[in-house]
């Protein structure tokens, strides 16, 4: 069942986390999930799983922030260190809701800032499911024509419907006819929010970027890290190149890699039963194993 942001109000939550406050949506039980979603406008916790959040549930307990600068959180994020800003307002997030060893899934911008998580701070993280994960040999070719796009959604004459439907149309999913205009439409109210408008988390780079803070393969931290890692990509990702997941799993130590013909940047969502059926399989393999009481 795919679930819509505007469905479930009543159930999100605040959480002051440092100057900021995280909104986030907790559903289940069971070793704790949490569910970080991609950068494009408009997105949010909700709207980039939907169709995953409800079947994640049923076996754990699954929490769902709008990271700093999306959705219904605190906007502006550091444009210097985007990836290590995310991932420490996200571990202070877990710390304040007291969670101290996590699962972590994680989208493109969402996957950046799992990965990163990941690498400060390795004995909080169970497991990690990357689904077409920034910051992955970004710093061999030109930004891809997605990436470009995203980038120029706040110029020119600025955010439109018509710009944002091309951009998830064309350029996040493989078919996108399958993509219905109530997501896009709800995706649009989120992205002319004037706070975002005034300050986009993610643009187009002025002057000579840190490439040191956008490229994990040029962390010394990516070979030693020994977390159980899931890799998916879709094969026509036109935003992050599917070349980064062999990339990954050559430099990581416990990485396996899934490769999805005809899918985009959005596995979870076009490849929905196969990405649920997946990811719960392998969460469970690298849970901690439950101590009954004898009676």
């Amino acid at each position: 069942m795919e679930q819509r942001s505007s469905d479930l109000q009543d159930g999100f939550k605040l959480l002051q986390v440092g100057t900021r406050k995280i909104q986030f949506y907790e559903i289940g039980s069971g070793e704790p999930v949490l569910m970080l979603h991609g950068g494009g406008p408009g997105a949010s916790g909700i709207s980039n799983y939907s169709k995953n959040i409800e079947a994640l549930a049923e076996n754990f307990r699954v929490i769902v922030p709008d990271m700093p600068g999306y959705g219904g959180s605190t906007k502006g994020i550091d444009r210097k260190d985007p990836f290590g800003d995310l991932a420490g307002s996200m571990l202070q997030f877990l710390k304040g809701i007291g969670i101290y060893k996590v699962h972590l899934i994680g989208n493109s911008l969402g996957g950046a800032c799992a990965l990163r998580m990941g690498l400060e701070k390795p004995n909080v993280v169970s497991s990690l499911v990357l689904m077409g994960p920034g910051g992955v040999d970004t710093t061999r070719s030109l930004p891809t024509k997605g990436l470009n796009r995203l980038f120029d959604y706040y110029s020119g004459k600025g955010p439109s419907l018509e710009k944002l439907a091309e951009f998830i149309r064309d350029y996040l999913v493989y078919e996108g006819s399958e993509v219905p205009s109530a997501l896009i439409e709800e995706r649009y109210r989120s992205s002319i929010d004037p706070e975002v408008v005034k300050a986009p988390p993610l643009r187009r780079p002025k002057g000579i970027p840190n490439f040191k803070n956008l490229d994990f393969t040029r962390d010394p931290r990516l070979s030693k890290c020994e977390i159980p890692t899931l890799v998916l990509w879709g094969t026509e990702d036109k935003v992050n190149r599917s070349s980064g997941g062999p990339s990954l799993q050559k430099r990581m130590q416990n990485c396996d890699l899934y490769l999805f013909n005809k899918t985009g940047h959005w596995v979870q969502w076009e490849r929905a039963e196969e990405f649920n059926s997946i990811t719960k399989s392998f969460i469970s393999l690298h849970s901690q194993p439950k101590v009954w009481a004898r009676g």
